[in-house]
């Protein structure tokens, strides 16, 4: 039923062969710059959310803070109440932590919990010390949370007993490596000496040099809390509603709820302005296509006013020049889609490949999500047939006897 139209169709798209060529380059540039501006930054992104949550959790559960309940004496002394000095912070367990955890672990949209504790402790070897934060974790429930295995860069991430996981910078403090001992010690033990088994890369100066990691009960022994975690570190199946989730956790107990977003709030908005610009860039780059489609296509009605007014003198219909140029359009608009498919595609490889961590590896990775290609080739079609809406409506609307005589 479309034969006679797109036929013509393709015919005036040969005839005007250097027109077509630029306005189909045209917008093959503008679709492979949508392709590669969102892949890329797509990729920045996960790849920063990635790195940042290599070594923590998304959500962290923790005991609420002491505060002072000052008594007072007669009337209400406000002064005295805004100058009561701030009550010091013990290390304890988040109470009654076993029910929590199973009743978190319940709730829709949780991946894994797991339960930590963490407390400061002092690291030794020979005459170097260094103060540290000592973790203790059970290593499958925490590595379901957190991707600390793939910081690993000597040894293993084995914290049975005995043994221990540091960060490359506080190895090199106290001149260790895999398989030397080191000894731990806290304010409320004496500590113990430990084998270290692995060496992590946190991607961060001072987590390496502050983190280690022991066996959870280990953890629970050298910071006297026998039986207790001081966190439930939580990962859910979307990283960017952390935040939400987190909310819901905070009305349903009273224990202190925090989410990564809410501790790296500048990174969030970060990638929160960037999502905006990235749709502003998008949108002006396809309106600019759908503008030059246009101009070409109105261009084009103006040079065929005669080869239309014939096929209307035959019997050409309204509706069949209007498909015509409308056909015109989704033509150009696949075309454009299919090469700037490949083409962004070539600058999403080249981009990371010149894209370099300090340390020489791959800076992000390209996430081939299909939803992508689909996308921008929806787009491409639709603005294509938008941006032949207004001249074909003109090419329909000529009078064969002026558009003959013209």
């Amino acid at each position: 039923m479309m034969k006679f139209e797109t036929t013509v169709a393709l015919r005036f798209l040969r005839e005007g062969r250097m027109q077509t060529a630029l306005i189909v380059g045209a917008t093959t540039i503008g679709v492979s710059l949508i392709i590669f501006i969102t892949g890329m930054l797509t990729g920045l992104q996960a790849d920063l959310v990635r790195r940042t949550l290599g070594t923590q959790p998304q959500i962290v559960v923790r005991p609420p803070d002491e505060i002072n309940r000052v008594q007072l004496a007669g009337t209400f002394d406000v002064a005295r109440l805004a100058n009561a000095q701030a009550r010091a912070q013990r290390l304890r367990s988040i109470d009654q932590w076993q029910p929590l955890l199973a009743r978190i672990a319940a709730m829709p949209g949780v991946v894994a919990v797991a339960p930590t504790v963490s407390g400061a402790a002092l690291a030794r070897r020979g005459e170097a010390d260094k103060s540290i934060t000592l973790y203790g974790i059970e290593r499958e429930p925490y590595l379901r949370v957190t991707k600390l295995d793939e910081k690993i860069v000597a040894g293993q991430l084995s914290v049975n007993t005995g043994e221990i996981v540091i960060g490359v910078q506080l190895a090199q403090d106290l001149g260790v490596g895999v398989g030397d001992k080191i000894r731990i010690e806290t304010a409320r033990s004496s500590g113990d000496a430990f084998t270290v088994r692995g060496l992590i890369d946190a991607g961060n100066r001072e987590a390496n040099r502050r983190n280690v990691y022991v066996n959870f009960r280990t953890g629970q022994t050298l910071l006297d809390l026998t039986g207790g975690a001081s966190n439930l570190d939580i990962t859910t199946n979307d990283v960017f509603t952390a935040e939400k989730f987190a909310q819901a956790l905070r009305n349903q107990t009273d224990q202190k709820v925090e989410s990564w977003i809410e501790t790296n709030s500048q990174l969030f908005a970060a990638i929160a302005n960037q999502n905006v610009m990235t749709f502003l860039i998008r949108a002006f780059v396809a309106i600019i296509v759908a503008v030059g489609i246009t101009s070409v296509l109105v261009v084009s009605v103006v040079q065929k006013q005669r080869e239309i007014g014939i096929l209307r003198a035959m019997g050409a219909a309204r509706g069949a020049i209007l498909r015509v140029f409308l056909l015109q359009g989704a033509i150009i608009g696949i075309a454009s889609a299919i090469l700037g498919s490949v083409g962004g595609t070539g600058l999403m490889v080249l981009g990371s490949r010149l894209l370099r961590s300090p340390d020489g590896s791959a800076f992000l990775t390209v996430r081939w999500a299909p939803e992508l290609y689909i996308g921008a080739i929806a787009v491409a079609i639709v603005f294509g047939l938008l941006a032949a809406i207004v001249p074909a409506r003109r090419a329909a609307g000529l009078d064969p006897a002026q558009a003959i005589r013209a």
